[in-house]
């Protein structure tokens, strides 16, 4: 195969390692430089590298929360872990707010004695 031919493949794969942000100013310039190839490429960023079909890729693995190794078991067991972690952290959080709790109700207790140690100072005061 010819160098003429591969070129094309080449590009493409130069400007997928550096990312969507390469394949936008490819595009910018190729509008400004001679806009039937930057509507070409903005026509290939959209229908020809399923750039839907991607976001959608994307979507599911963040709702799976991690990506398949491949290995069932291995999945089985990183799915199982991070379930158990999320169930930890979980408990967890509970535990902190009851202890949140527990400092604002000691902290309100302790301001109710002693705006009623106030109140009967006052009461006090006033029978004098």
């Amino acid at each position: 195969m010819s160098s003429v031919a591969t070129w094309p493949s080449q590009a493409e794969s130069w400007l997928d390692q550096r990312g969507k942000g390469a394949w936008i100013a490819a595009t910018v310039l190729g509008f400004i430089f001679f806009w039937p190839v930057g509507l070409a490429l903005l026509a290939y960023m959209i229908w020809g590298k399923n750039m839907f079909g991607k976001c959608a890729a994307r979507k599911s693995n963040r709702h799976h929360g991690f990506k398949s190794s491949g290995n069932t078991a291995f999945d089985a067991y990183k799915a199982e872990t991070l379930r158990r972690l999320q169930d930890e952290q979980e408990s967890f959080e509970a535990f902190l707010q009851r202890l949140r709790d527990a400092k604002d109700k000691s902290e309100f207790d302790q301001f109710m004695d002693e705006r009623a140690a106030k109140a009967k100072d006052a009461g006090e005061a006033e029978l004098a």
